[in-house]
């Protein structure tokens, strides 16, 4: 394991195969995944974190997984994709975050996300960043309003039935000038 990325009370690291068990486990629960899909399957989990190694060979970024320093237990992931989809906004890097529903409302996505932003802006090079999500998880948005991320209005996932009750989403964006307003850095 490499640590990427460390905050105050977290660890970003690269995946290890101590991950996959937790992480089958918070991608089987339907609370983390009521804004996402169903619930994966645990190949299905072990497809995505195949798929999140993948694109960290091309790319040399990706979302990292994410322990507490105090207890050394996995909780989730926070960090950089590119989406899979075309849109108006495509292509373009994507900040996202998953949480065990047991670790929610500690400020954890917050300072993992915050952390990552610099990261991708200072050491990564980024210019811009989005962020996206249902429009009906408004903890999430929290979370991007909280970093600097600023609401750019609506889209309809293209990748999502145009019935599906997660099809409209909400879009932010920060760019690299605005986070170092944001945090005064």
């Amino acid at each position: 394991m490499s640590v990427i990325i460390e905050t105050e009370r977290l660890n970003l690291h690269t995946w290890t195969n101590e991950d996959t068990v937790p992480f089958i486990e918070m991608c089987a629960d339907r609370k983390v995944m009521e804004f996402l899909s169903e619930p994966l399957t645990p190949d299905e989990a072990k497809t995505t974190i195949r798929r999140i190694k993948d694109h960290f060979k091309k790319h040399g970024f990706g979302l990292y997984a994410l322990e507490k320093k105090d207890t050394k237990s996995f909780i989730g992931f926070t960090g950089f994709m590119i989406p899979n989809f075309e849109h108006y906004f495509t292509p373009c890097i994507e900040i996202g975050w998953r949480i065990k529903n047991d670790e929610w409302k500690q400020g954890y996505a917050t300072e993992a996300a915050k952390a990552c932003l610099n990261f991708g802006f200072k050491k990564l090079g980024f210019e811009k960043v989005y962020s996206f999500t249902s429009i009906h998880n408004l903890a999430s948005q929290r979370v991007m309003q909280k970093i600097g991320l600023h609401n750019k209005g609506r889209f309809y996932h293209p990748l999502l039935d145009p019935n599906h009750f997660l099809c409209e989403h909400q879009l932010y964006c920060i760019a690299k000038n605005e986070f170092d307003q944001f945090f005064k850095l």
